[in-house]
């Protein structure tokens, strides 16, 4: 590893033998380290690999402003709750529950209690990151002190969520929590139906609108022209498809940005799933 900037005594930005630029974090490894210089390897306690376009500089210096310590207790968290590796392809994952934590124990120490309330939607809509939040927590509570409370949870399954997606931005999360919530408040209503969240049909349906953001964050959509098989979907099922762009305008005024032809018709796809397979929803 060939030292490029040394940020701090702890923090280093360096070229690995790929020639990708890579932050190197460990106790010391940055005290008396020059430009061009070779690092030992043995100094090195922790490697994040940004991707998806992020500036390597930018996240190291967003590293030197977290705590050694709480660094450390949440990348081997990370690992023990199996999220993260010792090699983190996430670095802003890490710098945010980092963050996060931080400012928690600064709470708990001041005896500052915090709700959050969005507990239950993100329970409902994101289990699978609610239940790797849980273990995060209890990894976490392993190594600080005070011990934070059951109810960061949410909080660590936002930033989870959030991890998804290429802004890096919670905001976007929140919104997004809010538009799934809104979309099935409309299905619901246009169908006459309480829809279920834990059913498989509406988990499908939760699962495709959160990997339609991430199109929509990528300006990925699925093509602008309607397909033959969108058009099947919207002759085969007319009622949906009607539901669909109304999910569609709620996208649309939310986000600001339109939907194509054939996102409409796979929305509408999951739509008619949703409300006419036996599991999707209850009356």
């Amino acid at each position: 590893m060939e030292a490029l900037r040394v940020l701090n005594n702890n923090v280093v930005l360096a070229r690995d033998g790929k020639g990708q630029e890579v932050i190197l974090t460990g106790r010391g490894i940055g005290f008396n380290t020059r430009q061009g210089q070779t690092i030992d390897p043995t100094l090195i306690v922790r490697v994040f690999v940004p991707e998806d376009g992020r500036d390597p500089d930018h996240l190291a210096q967003a590293l030197t402003f977290v705590g050694e310590e709480v660094l450390r207790a949440v990348v081997i968290a990370l690992g023990e709750a199996g999220i993260e590796g010792r090699e983190s392809t996430r670095p802003t994952l890490a710098i945010a529950v980092a963050d996060h934590v931080a400012n928690a124990l600064e709470r708990a120490k001041q005896g500052i209690a915090v709700e959050y309330p969005l507990r239950a939607e993100v329970q409902a809509l994101y289990p699978t990151e609610y239940a790797q939040a849980q273990r995060l927590l209890a990894a976490v509570n392993e190594h600080v002190d005070p011990k934070l409370e059951p109810s960061e949870a949410t909080a660590l399954a936002l930033h989870l969520v959030n991890a998804g997606f290429a802004s890096g931005d919670l905001s976007f999360t929140y919104t997004m929590t809010g538009v799934i919530q809104q979309m099935l408040a409309v299905v619901g209503e246009q169908y006459g139906l309480d829809v279920s969240q834990e059913s498989m049909t509406a988990a499908r349906f939760i699962t495709h609108v959160r990997y339609l953001f991430v199109r929509i964050q990528q300006h990925r959509q699925l093509k602008g022209h309607e397909s033959t098989i969108g058009k099947g979907i919207r002759l085969h099922y007319p009622e949906a498809t009607g539901t669909a762009q109304r999910l569609a305008t709620i996208v649309e005024l939310r986000l600001g940005q339109q939907l194509s032809e054939d996102e409409v018709s796979y929305l509408a796809l999951h739509v008619a799933r949703m409300t006419t397979e036996g599991d999707g929803a209850v009356a």
